[in-house]
């Protein structure tokens, strides 16, 4: 806790083991354990401290939206790709979720899942954001790439 201007008091989080992070393809939002930060845009110090910002790239575990993401696309026996389920209560767009398949699939069986984060947690004390999909986590694969190079 600290006392801010106005006698208020800010939460500010020195360090977080878990956050709330949203799987907005499954429309699911589960508490997960934060594993490292990967990427931010602003500064790499930030990358080496593993210090939470509000828009820095993180890697939190699958194993929470493992349950969720199998319910809605099934896993043919002996094989490593997933494929819509024919539902006509759930509308999909085959092109979009069968090109997000591939890469989230591949994230869930290595047991680590990119997030980007949307709150403030050295404001607010806790840390809440979203599962990258789409063309956003083909971009963040990308960077983290060229960074490893």
């Amino acid at each position: 806790m600290v006392r801010v201007r106005g006698g208020n008091f800010k939460k500010r989080a020195l360090s977080l083991e878990t956050g709330n992070f949203s799987f907005l393809s499954l429309n699911t939002t589960k508490k997960v354990k934060i594993i490292s930060v990967v990427y931010n845009s602003t500064n790499n110090e930030l990358v080496r401290t593993n210090t939470l910002v509000k828009g820095s790239i993180i890697q939190v575990d699958s194993n929470p939206f493992r349950e969720s993401f199998q319910k809605i696309y099934k896993k043919k026996e002996g094989e490593t790709n997933f494929s819509v389920k024919n539902n006509n209560s759930e509308n999909f767009k085959k092109k979009n979720a069968q090109h997000n398949l591939a890469s989230i699939s591949n994230q869930l069986t290595s047991g680590k899942l990119l997030a980007r984060i949307c709150s403030r947690p050295g404001q607010i004390g806790r840390a809440d954001g979203y599962i990258l999909e789409g063309v956003e986590l083909e971009f963040y694969m990308k960077k983290l790439q060229k960074k490893n190079r």
